[in-house]
């Protein structure tokens, strides 16, 4: 346990740092994911195929259409993500990002058949009022900005991921991962394509940052992530889960010197709180 625990954890650091390693990568946002997703998928295809395992993916056709449509969302999250760190910081883009969760609780009961409860409800607001907080002050001075749209968005395009992920039950673990990030490279590919042709500048100086956010943030990261999860309650691995935009913050403030204001840190209080809280009374929820 006291393994699994550890291995969790640092994925989740890792995670936490994507945005750090990115600022040092002098590409677009969808080149920043063509590159991240295509070495975490072929390292991640080699750790499936040196630990014997088994394609079984297809044998739940429904489900590996599910799995499909989630890859291609989270290719289309980090596009936007990415972006939005470009326009408007790693600190205000992660905390739009981790709206997702929030956004999934809202569906669920749509989807899901989930009750919404006080509690779902309450977090959802205090999501919503921390949301208010972090970017009311650039919404009254610029209004919706492009790097603002490129935040929500991320966080509804996690939604769908997380959403047609859970639909795919008989797809777990490592493959999962594996074709979550193989499906994405492909998707950012065509995506690539249509835009720009085959043409892919590649900077010398950026090797070691996508080599490193390839390997380690992605590959190694949904390894650990992926290889631990099954080994701990869920409760805990959701909780744990707040360590990434944690971690996210900290690392934005100690490296790039990006600071929240008093109002912004309040938001950002409420809206890792608010999502956490709603997170944590998932698990109580009876089904309609």
């Amino acid at each position: 346990m006291k393994q699994a625990y550890l291995k969790l954890i640092s994925g989740f650091l890792l995670f936490g740092s994507n945005g750090i390693v990115a600022s040092y990568i002098l590409l677009t946002s969808y080149e920043v994911v063509f590159s991240r997703t295509l070495i975490g998928s072929l390292f991640l295809i080699m750790i499936h195929i040196l630990s014997k395992g088994k394609f079984r993916s297809w044998e739940n056709k429904k489900h590996f259409c599910c799995v499909i449509v989630s890859g291609a969302a989270m290719s289309g999250s980090w596009m936007f993500l990415y972006e939005a760190y470009k326009q408007i910081g790693v600190s205000v883009a992660t905390l739009a990002y981790y709206c997702g969760p929030v956004i999934v609780m809202a569906l669920s009961p749509l989807v899901f058949r989930e009750r919404l409860t006080k509690a779902k409800i309450f977090g959802l607001f205090a999501v919503l009022t921390g949301m208010l907080l972090v970017n009311g002050s650039d919404l009254l001075r610029g209004g919706f900005s492009w790097g603002l749209f490129c935040g929500v968005m991320s966080a509804f395009m996690y939604a769908l991921m997380v959403i047609c992920n859970k639909k795919a039950a008989s797809i777990t673990g490592l493959e999962n991962s594996m074709w979550q990030l193989t499906v994405s490279f492909f998707a950012v590919a065509v995506f690539m394509l249509i835009k720009q042709g085959a043409a892919f500048p590649f900077p010398l100086h950026s090797i070691l940052p996508i080599l490193f956010l390839g390997v380690v943030n992605t590959g190694i990261g949904c390894y650990l992530y992926f290889s631990s999860i099954h080994q701990l309650p869920v409760q805990s691995v959701a909780i744990l889960g707040y360590l990434e935009p944690l971690s996210a913050l900290i690392f934005s403030a100690a490296l790039l010197q990006e600071r929240l204001s008093f109002i912004q840190a309040a938001g950002a209080v409420l809206i890792l709180g608010g999502a956490a809280f709603g997170e944590f009374f998932h698990f109580h929820v009876k089904k309609g």
